[in-house]
């Protein structure tokens, strides 16, 4: 019989009298890496709270090394050797790595001080035993994200984790990066460590993962090994069916330039940024992380106005200075990282959704709850968000029907300029296939579409044009017929001072 870490026997859960797991089954190995993988809303991270602790099933048994367990809370799991690395990582900013490692459990020298020399020697060995290097009086907001995680790691392995769970990992790193983190896990695999591995991104499960189990609408579908099945086998199993094509790109009739950036430079963060953008166009903007394709945005949406250069509105030169006045002038922008800048997550749907439009649901400074009610309720239905109900907190929510909300958002104010930053990270293939299909209808209609993407596929899948950033500059524009990924991977990582490839 084959020894087993950890096992769930089926486990369920309700909120609110909704079960959201139903009899799920799982089960994992010392030294291996076992991705769950389904769409968002399929109970993956209900489940990863369960075996956390953070909730307790309504039904099922927890087995770890063979032994029935209970997880009263989050302390019970982290003392039985389970930490868990999550998308939105919580180290202090204003610490240094050594501190972040040994949080709350400083040691102390017989004065019950603590022992910073101690703190120090043993925040070096976990690195080293990591094996990676970062500086550990490097204050946490200076790290990369990359570097963030890795110091999560060691904080997972300063209390003896033996089994660690990796929630969407990837989702920030650039390709080096990633390729970096890999190499640790494959390190963690070969000590024993038992890694659970959640990722949307099924090209990288096939790289890393041993065995994949699949969750769907809170039921268990398979588990199987990576080794024996394929990527369209995993997609209906996922979704219920095969999603043939992943980037639904409708030719849509090109109309008039909407939007014009002539030498548009902000110091330090990108210079002599060019580019037009007709109704009706797809224009994805690429290029590595750090590129300064997000800092254009920001600029053309008056969130950092650029220094110097001109932004012109269907021929009409415009001054942007606040998103106030870019949403006046028929643009919205979703942005990168929805959790801090694209939704407010201790508030409901339906105030998130109304929000750019609140000036409309006021009367006598009272807001018109039955008014805002009904148009966000539209909204939502329109976007297909899945939730309880449009008062439900949209921290509660899986990050595709987050990503719903803000685009219900942002759509709900009838833009002719629609900038997309990272439209689609960290939300599962079937809400991918939805967002996509969403973007060509709206090509269709009229819109003029700005889609910046880190996915190559998606870049060509999507767009009409293409034009690649690289250190803050424009290195190459493509034609949708002429762009490969050869050539975009080319431009992207070119030295715009030398023109060598690095």
């Amino acid at each position: 019989m084959i020894k087993t870490i950890l096992r769930l026997e089926d486990i369920s859960k309700r909120f609110s009298g909704v079960e959201v797991l139903h009899d799920v089954c799982f089960d994992l190995r010392p030294g291996e890496v076992h991705a769950l993988l389904g769409e968002n809303g399929a109970g993956k991270s209900t489940l990863v709270k369960v075996i956390t602790g953070y909730h307790q099933p309504d039904h099922g048994k927890i087995y770890l090394d063979g032994e029935l367990v209970e997880f009263i809370d989050t302390r019970d799991s982290r003392q039985a050797g389970i930490a868990a690395i999550y998308q939105e990582l919580s180290l202090f900013p204003d610490l240094d790595v050594a501190e972040n490692i040994f949080v709350g459990r400083h040691p102390l020298n017989y004065g019950m001080k603590v022992d910073w020399r101690k703190l120090y020697i043993e925040a070096q060995e976990l690195l080293d035993s990591l094996g990676v290097k970062i500086d550990l009086k490097q204050k946490a907001r200076h790290l990369s994200i990359a570097q963030q995680q890795i110091v999560e790691i060691a904080r997972a392995f300063s209390i003896n984790a033996r089994i660690l769970i990796m929630d969407e990992p990837t989702s920030s790193l650039t390709l080096n990066e990633v390729a970096e983190l890999f190499s640790l896990v494959r390190n963690l695999r070969e000590s024993g460590t038992a890694i659970i591995f959640i990722s949307h991104r099924l090209e990288e499960l096939f790289e890393i993962a041993d065995r994949v189990t699949v969750l769907r609408d809170g039921y268990y579908i398979d588990t199987c090994n990576m080794q024996e099945t394929s990527r369209d086998d995993l997609l209906r199993k996922m979704v219920g069916r095969t999603i043939s094509d992943q980037y639904p790109k409708v030719e849509a009739k090109k109309g008039d330039v909407f939007l014009q950036v002539e030498h548009l430079t902000s110091d330090g963060l990108f210079t002599d940024i060019s580019f037009e953008l007709r109704a009706g166009e797809i224009l994805g903007m690429a290029g590595l992380v750090g590129a300064g394709r997000t800092n254009v945005a920001e600029s053309i949406f008056g969130i950092r106005p650029a220094g110097s250069g001109k932004i012109s509105i269907e021929g009409k030169e415009v001054t942007i200075s606040s998103p106030h006045q870019a949403i006046n002038l028929g643009l919205a922008y979703v942005p990168e990282d929805r959790q801090q800048h694209g939704l407010i997550p201790k508030m409901q749907i339906t105030p998130n959704i109304s929000l750019p439009k609140l000036e409309e649901f006021a009367k006598y400074n009272w807001i018109l709850n039955k008014k805002e009610r009904k148009f966000a309720y539209s909204a939502a239905l329109q976007m297909e968000v899945r939730a309880r109900s449009i008062w439900q907190l949209a921290r509660e929510l899986s990050g595709g029907n987050q990503q719903k909300v803000v685009l219900a958002k942002w759509l709900s104010t009838h833009p002719r300029i629609l900038i997309l930053d990272e439209p689609t990270r960290g939300i599962d293939v079937g809400t991918k296939a939805a967002v996509h299909k969403l973007m060509s209808d709206l090509a269709a209609e009229g819109l003029a579409i700005l889609m910046i993407s880190s996915e190559l596929p998606e870049i060509l899948g999507m767009s009409d044009r293409i034009i690649v950033m690289r250190e803050g500059h424009v290195t190459a524009h493509f034609s949708r017929t002429e762009a490969t990924q050869e050539k975009i991977i080319a431009a992207a990582t070119q030295n715009v001072r030398t023109g060598t490839l690095q």
